[in-house]
């Protein structure tokens, strides 16, 4: 696995759209303000030609251009990172214009960003063996004040261990139900109102709230689901490869769910096993669904994963801080984690291996 170089002190952010891009509001102020906050911090900024525009459908402009400028970016040497301007709908149409085989040969570069952009974070691992961060997006940045979760996120990008020497990040106490961002309050933090509470299981069987300590560790990987099986399959599907070369390590798979439903969870992971992704599984974390609290036909978010999830007799974590209702652990996608989950407490270690 490639690890790509820190952002160092007065390096340059670059900011590229391969999904939306920041041109209306909300997102246009907050943008904005978080490129005052970074020059604020001493970093230099690159805008991709993008970053503004919208052009494309369900993207910032078409998918050829919207490759030209990520290739651009990711392979130049005047940027030190990058950050997705924002999550979107067709990044997946991108694809098909992308040089992975040239991004492989250049010099690895963090690229962060979550939702949508797993269709960049996903294949930089499989098919590059290159890591990168699932993490929040530019916008995220302009927020006043930054969550904790914001400067997990930095702390990865700046290479900045914690105490115990680790580059690790923990869970937070409280997440958002219902945003109060809106193009009159561009600025809002996230409106944490809800107690996070894990649930903890073993195969199927529930085990949340024990004293001890659940553990497991394996090579991170994931993403939004609702991008991982529309890549299934095709050209870009790399994932038996990928598993197989690191089956010593094992995978911990990281998932979390934008526009599926329960029931399109659930078909997820079965087309999931299916394809034989799970082969070397060492344990499930499982973001918060956007459909939080939905039951259909007696089905529930819990149910919709462990149908498959519960049947790999490893850890099942559910309800973390991972995707669209924030905030969100920042991942080291393609990185060993180890995971330690003791009530409604997780802690994950990364080591760059």
């Amino acid at each position: 696995m490639r690890y790509p170089k820190f952002l160092p002190e007065k390096g340059t952010i670059g900011f590229v759209a391969p999904s939306f891009g920041c041109g209306i509001e909300p997102y246009r102020s907050a943008f904005e303000n978080a490129q005052k906050k970074f020059k604020e911090m001493g970093y230099g900024l690159k805008l991709g030609p993008n970053c503004y525009a919208q052009e494309g459908v369900g993207i910032s402009n078409e998918p050829k251009l919207c490759a030209e400028e990520l290739m651009e970016a990711y392979c130049a040497d005047d940027s030190d990172c990058l950050i997705s301007c924002g999550g979107g709908e067709l990044m997946c149409e991108v694809l098909s214009w992308m040089d992975f085989e040239k991004i492989k040969k250049a010099a690895p570069k963090w690229y962060m960003g979550y939702s949508d952009n797993t269709n960049m974070t996903y294949l930089l691992a499989t098919l590059c063996d290159t890591a990168s961060i699932y993490g929040p997006c530019a916008a995220a940045f302009g927020m006043e004040p930054w969550h904790p979760s914001l400067e997990d996120a930095m702390r990865l990008l700046r290479g900045e261990k914690n105490r115990e020497g680790n580059y690790a990040v923990q869970g937070y106490d409280k997440w958002e139900k219902e945003s109060l961002k809106s193009p009159e309050n561009p600025l809002a933090p996230y409106h944490v109102t809800e107690n996070l509470s894990i649930r903890t299981y073993l195969g199927d069987e529930e085990c949340t709230g024990r004293d001890v300590p659940v553990t497991f560790q394996g090579r991170l990987l994931g993403g939004c689901m609702d991008c991982l099986v529309n890549l299934l399959g095709t050209r870009f599907d790399r994932t038996g490869e990928f598993i197989e070369k690191y089956k010593e390590d094992g995978i911990i798979w990281f998932l979390e769910a934008c526009d599926l439903n329960v029931f399109a969870i659930r078909r997820a992971m079965w087309q999931m096993e299916e394809a034989g992704w799970f082969r070397y599984v060492k344990g499930f974390l499982v973001g918060r669904p956007l459909c939080f609290g939905q039951e259909m036909m007696g089905l529930d978010a819990y149910q919709a994963v462990l149908k498959v999830a519960g049947s790999k007799n490893v850890p099942v974590i559910m309800d973390v801080d991972l995707g669209h209702l924030p905030p969100m652990m920042p991942v080291i996608v393609g990185s060993m984690g180890e995971v330690s989950v003791r009530g409604n407490h997780i802690d994950i270690t990364y080591h760059l291996c």
